[in-house]
Formats: C-alpha cells, structure tokens, sequence
C-alpha cells in the first residue's frame, strides 16, 4: 500500500509532462484501434458471406458479360437451389461524388437468395411488380432525404443515358454489417432498353448468384457449372461468396498491409517517447534514489516504484484511449457513413488497445528502472545540491 501512495504521488509531479506523456499514450491507443478497425471493417463483407451462396462470372474478367441463355442450364444442375442473375450498373446520382452500388437484378430470385435484406411484403410486391421500381437501403434513404414514392434519376455510364426509377422500397439489414446502401432495380428494364439502343449487348448478364441447398455442395456445384460452359465462347468461373468477395479485396492487400504496418509504428513511436520521458524523470530523481537506498529502501523497492509510474502513466492513457474510441469510432460512423456503413469496435481491438498501452509502459519502463535500481550512493548524492 505504502507503494502504491509512493507511485500516485510521484505520477503528477511535474504535471505538464505526465499529462501530455498521457495524452499521447491515448491519441496513439486511440489511433491504433481505429486503423485496426478499419482493417477488419475492409474484410467484413467476406467474413460475413454466405457459404450457401456461389457466384458464376465470366472466366476472363467481371468485366465481360455471359448469356442468359445459361441461366436455365444452371438450374439444372444437381445441388442448384436457385438461380439470380444481374449486372452491375454503375449509375451516378446528380454528381460523380454521390457513388453508391447500384444492381440491375432478377427481383424475385434475387431476394430470395438474400434475406438478411429485409423489407416488409408491401413494399417487396410493389418493387416486383413495378418494371421501373427499385429499393434502396436505409442508410441510402437517410442520405439523399429519400422516401417511398419517389423519383429517382441515375446517369448512366456504363449503360448511357438517364434511367428513371420509383422508389417502391427501403429495406434494413438484418445484421448491423449488411450493406445498406445500395440500389436494386429490374433486370428487366435495363435489358428491354439495352435492346433498343445497343442490340449486341441485350440479353447478356454480368453475373449469376448460385444457391446451393447445403454449404458441403458449393465445390461440387462451381466444378460441374464451369465443366458445362468450358470450351465455350464465355467460358465462366464459379467461386463462393467469400473467395469473390476475397477477389476484390486481394487488389487493395498491399494497402491493408501498410496501414497495419502503421498502426504498430504509431505504438513503436508511443513507446520512444514515453522511454524518453521516464529516462529524464529518472535523471531529475538520481539523488532521491540514493537518499532512499541511504534509508534502507533495496533495489527491488526501487524498481518498483520507477516500473510502477512508468505502467501507470500508460495504463492511465491506455484507458483514456479506449474510453475515446467509442465516440470517435460512433462519430465515424454517423459522419462518415458514406465511406463506413457500420463502424464497430470488436472487443478484441479494445483489449488489443489496452494490451499496446501496457507494452509501452513496460518497454519504456526498463531502462528508467535499471538505472535507478543499480545507482550506487555515493554516485547519486553526487547529484544533491
């Protein structure tokens, strides 16, 4: 007990230095959690896919189209479920800054295959029924102010021209990492307009989502799908959700990787710092070492009082930074909800967090300690005076 008073005491007596070796502990903590985060929020859309649900697309590129005329020869094969089809439409509303995903898609498989989007059976028949209707995700709807019965008008890039659509629904995500903001529309629609201005791209489709009745399937369904169309004009290539989520994420991975080599060096930098800081306590303080070794106090009593601030001073920013992180990481999400649909902070980040706090106060802590430690008295009361 006595130890403990002896470290709270020593921790603010210079209180300038120890409150901003705190605060620096915490910024960096702080800064660490949040670029972990935004790692793991990049991997999201795998870990969080479906392992009943298979992906067919052009074997060359997601760029080149497939026939329709595939779509009845896939169902027919052993383990299939269902079948939806769709193109990626790459639609601009108003200006080029406003990007969201945007689907042109069978509407009736399509939701099938994917009830995690959820929408009430008024809003799902009006959007089946409508030919130019479309849902929207509720993060999209808070966005542009947008409410059922609206007129939507997308710039096409891909598919040039103005597209008009009705807004027949907003759906919600069953789970807070389902995507809310995207746009669906019929499939139907894009192909019959397709038809009359671009004959040679109608009836052709960018992609098939494959359900398969059992997860232990998925290998066998994607060789049989690519067995029957190989040799063909549009050979394809059939993945699970995940490796095509993992596709895309695999062209950004050097990124990922640099910002988690950053987020170790914000702590390594952290840690420099807060060594530097005790080192010069440690200097001020020689001759109180010696004079307390004089009175009897031995190395080990020495140590701990000089590792104790140290641990202190960074578990004390340690807490602060996992404190604010909960309302920066809901700042994020709130302002920032166009670049991050959700923003949460696993618990794992947060012991992660604490964990690089205490790592810092322990390496910072044991030059400082060693020196106090070993400092002979005669040496120490040099300093005196």
């Amino acid at each position: 007990m006595f130890m403990l008073k002896y470290i709270i005491r020593n921790l603010f007596r210079h209180k300038l230095r120890s409150v901003l070796t705190v605060v620096g502990v915490a910024v960096a903590v702080l800064a660490f959690g949040l670029l972990r985060t935004l790692v793991g929020l990049w991997y999201a859309g795998a870990e969080h896919a479906s392992d009943t649900r298979l992906v067919t697309r052009n074997a060359i590129s997601l760029v080149f189209p497939l026939p329709i005329s595939y779509l009845d020869r896939i169902r027919g094969v052993s383990g299939v479920s269902s079948v939806s089809y769709g193109n990626w439409f790459g639609g601009i509303y108003i200006e080029e800054k406003n990007f969201f995903a945007n689907y042109a898609v069978e509407p009736r498989t399509y939701l099938a295959l994917y009830p995690e989007l959820v929408l009430s059976e008024k809003q799902k028949n009006d959007f089946i029924l409508d030919r130019k209707g479309c849902i929207v995700g509720e993060r999209l709807a808070k966005t542009y102010g947008w409410k059922v019965g609206d007129l939507i008008t997308l710039k096409g890039t891909i598919f040039p021209g103005n597209w008009e659509f009705v807004l027949r629904g907003i759906y919600h995500g069953a789970e807070k990492a389902t995507e809310e903001r995207l746009l669906l529309f019929h499939w139907s629609y894009l192909n019959e307009s397709v038809r009359q201005s671009f004959p040679g791209r109608a009836d052709q489709v960018g992609f098939f989502m494959i359900g398969v009745k059992r997860p232990e399937l998925a290998p066998e369904v994607s060789l049989a799908v690519d067995s029957m169309f190989k040799n063909s004009l549009a050979e394809t290539l059939t993945e699970t959700e995940k490796a095509f989520h993992m596709g895309f994420i695999a062209m950004t991975e050097a990124i990922m990787v640099a910002i988690q080599i950053v987020s170790y060096m914000v702590i390594a930098i952290i840690m420099v710092v807060a060594a530097n800081t005790m080192a010069m306590t440690a200097r001020e303080r020689i001759g109180e070492y010696a004079t307390l070794k004089t009175l009897g106090f031995k190395a080990g009593h020495l140590a701990g009082l000089i590792f104790g601030e140290s641990v202190a001073i960074s578990v004390l920013g340690g807490v602060l930074g996992v404190a604010a992180t909960f309302p920066v990481a809901h700042w994020i999400e709130v302002e920032l909800t166009q670049y991050f649909p959700f923003f949460s902070v696993s618990m794992e980040t947060l012991l992660l967090e604490l964990l690089a706090a205490l790592s810092v106060g322990v390496v910072s802590g044991i030059f400082p300690t060693w020196r106090g430690a070993t400092i002979r008295i005669a040496q120490g009361l040099k300093r005196i005076g």
